[in-house]
């Protein structure tokens, strides 16, 4: 396999040195550890480690790469963060999936107000193809009309309807994806899109705002219209920055909270 990273050429080097009076922008240059972490997004992409399986060893990838140990683990740590790979001690480092109990509410932030264990529960209201929106179209980096998945659902917390949830989905992608396979499945909706689609979310977008219950989503999440609520807008990407969901949440917070950590 080759070991040979871009933008680290001595040509690359001396090219930036003896332009100095020539017009246009100077070239920029990542550091070598992030090289190393942009190869092993390239094999995680490309489905060379599937979710949940043991990566290479740091040792492996720095003869692979022909680069030392600490670089790739600069580059491994990085990943960790990013929550895109998993080390486990004694036993070395995984590819994230979507079924870990950690990462099942990852993009989930809402919390409750108290410590009392909550049960999650989806109930599926909708499931339909249809056209996109010039919006959704815009969002997903589509063409206006083209098909779409939409599915509205409640997720409830220990039999309370708490989140009332939009979702938009590339069509081609997610052929096949029916109410019935929805409703008969019990894990995690993205851990679904993983397993059965070859489809990991791995980052997303949002735009939080508050807004007051119009009468439908009052009567769906049991309370008086005008009821104050977070409206969550989420845009989901996969590798590559490849947008393929779209999603708007409305959020009851009587008994719970949005809690974001910045770092």
């Amino acid at each position: 396999m080759s070991s040979i990273l871009p933008n680290s050429n001595n040509g690359d080097a001396q090219g930036a040195g003896s332009g100095v009076n020539s017009p246009g922008p100077a070239p920029t240059f990542s550091p070598l550890y992030q090289q190393i972490k942009a190869l092993i997004m390239q094999r995680l992409e490309a489905g060379e480690w599937k979710p949940g399986e043991l990566i290479p060893s740091e040792v492996e990838l720095g003869g692979r790469f022909k680069v030392s140990q600490g670089t790739v683990r600069k580059a491994i740590d990085e990943l960790a963060a990013e929550n895109l790979v998993v080390r486990r001690q004694g036993k070395g480092t995984f590819v994230a999936t979507h079924h870990e109990t950690q990462a099942q509410f990852r993009f989930l932030r809402l919390m409750a107000d108290s410590n009392e264990p909550q049960r999650p529960e989806n109930k599926i209201l909708d499931v339909k193809r249809v056209r996109a929106s010039a919006e959704v179209a815009r969002q997903l980096d589509m063409k206006s009309g083209d098909a779409v998945i939409f599915i509205k659902r409640v997720k409830s917390f220990n039999g309370v309807p708490i989140i009332l949830e939009e979702i938009w989905l590339p069509g081609g992608t997610f052929k096949g994806l029916t109410a019935e396979r929805l409703v008969e499945y019990r894990g995690p909706l993205y851990g679904l899109f993983e397993t059965e689609f070859g489809t990991r979310m791995i980052r997303a977008e949002e735009r939080i705002r508050a807004v007051g219950a119009d009468p439908e989503s009052a009567v769906i999440l049991g309370v008086p219209p005008h009821t104050p609520l977070l409206s969550v807008e989420r845009a989901s990407f996969t590798y590559g920055d490849k947008p393929v969901e779209m999603r708007r949440g409305l959020y009851l917070t009587t008994d719970h909270h949005y809690q974001s950590e910045l770092s």
